[in-house]
């Protein structure tokens, strides 16, 4: 099935009783809708057809957004011949097949558009296949995906490609598709204007997806338009576009954890809402929250590790939905609270000192001497016991006697860190007058 649809007038190879994306696939590349940073005269695909030269590329972008109808018209438009096949129901066999054919017709003069679909489902060997015949010119590979290149791809297969990026539908767009979609039809949605924009938003940029959402509605006889509730209880709920192993996962829990830095618990919430609802396991929330509560929250709010462990217990004790709640409070009370990196930064450089500095011994007046031979030779000689000093503070020197004291936590002026600042100068004084 295409993937994109633009021709208002019925496709001349598919049938008029075809499923009604099949039947609004584009003619030509000017009705590619919401593609035209790449498809307009002044876009990277344009400029090529209008060249009349192809180069390999990889099309990547989200589902329904053009790719498989990209590819079919690029063939058309520089008169190449036209091999698609499918990462998923192909193998090494069915590549070969494709490159010998692709080599036949190049002996008749005439070259080879070979177009993968899924080409991120293909492994690294597989994918090392094509170079030769890509180098060669035996085909000009189009790679078609839903994933990001540099992670699903071999840094060969992609030096020699354009990666070419789609964007999701906007809502104009998937409105026109909507608009085409009655003129094939030659009637209006039974649809209220309210349940035509509910519509357009749950495609989620899905132009395949809103297209088949409008096949079903114009598949029911009803009396009176549907208005959003009734719509909804007829089509199925799409759920969000979502993989906790790819790209869109690591996109999300980026999304929040700058949201929180920023400050911003509305945004916060929003992304940290997109994961749950779709199906990200709170678990896994929990423990970015908790991790964000040191890195950067850390001791300008020591509550905030207190709070987001109480709300792992919470939702431990809870469940799902209920225990969702304490993890809505904990992620408010992170984005609203003090920020501050300094025990991050603390650790950065504390473990860089260590592996620099690992072998030196700790000073002797701070060694245990549970023997005679360890008191013989100074172990705890000297050692000044704090609770005895004024002020509670011995001012003792601490580190090796091979190296100088260093600051590797440094308290911002914000929050409970503001405090901890004015208490550590209140101790380098106190250390100076008694040295």
């Amino acid at each position: 099935m295409s993937d994109l649809f633009g021709a208002p007038e019925v496709s001349k190879h598919v049938p008029a009783n075809g499923p009604l994306a099949d039947r609004l696939r584009p003619a030509k590349l000017s009705e590619i809708i919401g593609q035209e940073h790449l498809t307009g005269p002044h876009g990277a695909i344009g400029r090529m057809v209008a060249a009349g030269k192809l180069s390999s590329m990889i099309l990547w972008g989200p589902p329904g957004t053009g790719k498989t109808s990209i590819a079919r018209l690029l063939a058309d438009a520089v008169d190449m011949h036209y091999k698609a096949i499918s990462a998923v129901f192909s193998g090494v066999a069915d590549l070969k097949k494709a490159f010998a054919e692709a080599e036949t017709i190049a002996r008749t003069g005439k070259k080879t558009l070979l177009f993968v679909d899924e080409i991120h489902r293909f492994n690294r060997a597989q994918q090392d296949g094509f170079l030769p015949f890509v180098e060669s010119g035996v085909v000009t590979l189009i790679g078609a995906t839903t994933e990001n290149p540099s992670f699903e791809l071999n840094a060969a297969l992609l030096s020699r490609s354009q990666v070419m990026i789609l964007h999701r539908l906007n809502e104009a767009a998937l409105d026109t598709l909507l608009t085409r979609a009655e003129e094939i039809e030659q009637r209006a949605l039974p649809v209220t204007q309210e349940a035509r924009t509910a519509l357009v938003t749950s495609a989620d940029g899905d132009g395949r997806f809103l297209l088949n959402q409008a096949e079903t509605l114009f598949s029911i006889t009803i009396e009176k338009p549907l208005d959003p509730a009734a719509m909804a209880m007829l089509l199925q709920r799409r759920m969000p576009v979502y993989d906790k192993d790819r790209e869109g996962h690591y996109n999300l829990i980026s999304a929040l954890h700058k949201s929180l830095r920023g400050s911003d618990p509305q945004a916060a919430l929003y992304w940290m809402a997109r994961m749950l609802v779709a199906g990200e396991e709170p678990l896994y929330v929990l423990r970015r929250l908790v991790r964000f509560a040191s890195e950067d929250v850390g001791l300008a709010d020591p509550q905030a590790l207190v709070q987001c462990l109480a709300a792992k217990t919470a939702y431990e004790f809870l469940g799902s939905p209920e225990g969702e709640l304490a993890i809505v409070q904990a992620c408010l009370y992170l984005a609203t609270a003090p920020k501050s990196n300094a025990t991050y930064k603390a650790q950065k450089s504390a473990w860089k000192m260590a592996r620099e500095t690992g072998s030196l011994m700790p000073p002797a007046h701070i060694l245990n001497a549970p023997t005679k031979l360890m008191k013989d030779i100074g172990y705890g000689k000297g050692y000044a016991y704090d609770h005895d000093a004024d002020d509670g503070f011995s001012g003792a020197n601490y580190w090796p006697d091979e190296l100088s004291p260093a600051k590797l936590y440094q308290p911002v002026d914000r929050g409970f860190e503001h405090k901890i600042a004015e208490r550590l100068l209140h101790w380098e004084k106190l250390r100076t007058n008694r040295a």
